[in-house]
């Protein structure tokens, strides 16, 4: 990616990811934790009936219903029948990926976070809210799926241990999964990723993760592009702005391949920025994984 500051130190980039999540777990998971109490009050539709025990709600008598579901009780405080409905509890597994490449550690600037820790902010925040909501998480390339509401530390301390590239053939058939990443590889891989999870029966949503200047190239003037990612040569471009209409359409065209992967796949797809809150991206998600 573009950038007028220095690139990364050779240093930086050889420090083991494993170390640097580590460094930054702790206020990570705050974060996470805040976020996802932000858009607790916005969530709605998840809960509906269905088999279980735990009560959800008393409904008017409807032909067709049964008599054995009748709440008597209920009934008879009124002139009327009702019947009582309890909550559909049947959890769904929901397998979690975000890429981890040196890409996603770049910014365009210190007003915005990197890619990569936006990326795990809304993982874990998004896992959050799936433990607290009954459900199962599960990273890519663990054996176990995570469950319980004391579960998001380990799934923090298991990032790292996540698979590189977002193929699992052990998630299970009907699984959904959400994959968090810039994208900007070569179409076909994402393809082929993508298609062997539909294969397999798993439903499920991209997130492409970018920073501002990704979506503008705001940059004017002599640019050198440095090379943050291997196959990405770089580059001196003496006046930026003379390639931006170019760099504009191919941009759109690549997010519309993208889209069209996803959509062949019957999985959905977005786009957030980086200097966006990470809030409203992470309520859409959490409504696209209800249960259909």
């Amino acid at each position: 990616m573009a950038s007028p500051a220095p690139p990364p130190s050779a240093a930086r980039l050889t420090i083991p990811w494993a170390e640097q999540l580590g460094a930054r777990l702790p206020p990570l998971l705050v974060e996470a934790e805040r976020v996802a109490a932000t858009v607790m009050p916005g969530i709605h539709g998840r809960r509906r009936a269905g088999p279980g025990e735990a009560f959800w709600q008393f409904r008017p008598y409807v032909a067709g219903d049964q008599a054995s579901r009748i709440d008597w009780r209920q009934s008879g405080k009124s002139d009327r029948l009702f019947i009582r409905e309890t909550e559909w509890e049947a959890a769904q597994t929901v397998a979690l990926w975000r890429a981890a490449d040196a890409g996603m550690a770049w910014r365009s600037g210190p007003e915005v976070p990197p890619k990569q820790l936006r990326a795990d902010l809304l993982l874990l925040a998004l896992s959050a809210l799936l433990l607290r909501g009954g459900e199962r998480v599960r990273l890519f390339g663990l054996p176990r799926p995570f469950a319980g509401r004391g579960a998001l530390p380990q799934i923090a301390d298991s990032m790292a241990s996540m698979a590189p590239v977002p193929e699992d053939p052990r998630i299970a058939r009907h699984a959904r999964a959400v994959l968090f990443g810039d994208f900007w590889g070569r179409l076909e891989e994402t393809r082929r990723a993508v298609g062997a999870l539909s294969a397999q029966g798993v439903r499920g949503h991209m997130v492409q993760v970018i920073d501002p200047a990704e979506e503008t190239l705001p940059y004017a003037g002599r640019i050198r592009f440095e090379e943050v990612a291997a196959g990405l040569a770089a580059a001196l471009v003496p006046r930026v702005e003379s390639v931006r209409e170019v760099y504009l359409e191919r941009l759109t065209r690549h997010r519309a391949g993208l889209a069209a992967i996803a959509a062949a796949a019957g999985w959905s797809f977005a786009t957030h920025r980086t200097d966006q809150p990470p809030e409203a991206a992470l309520l859409a998600l959490h409504q696209a994984l209800a249960p259909p």
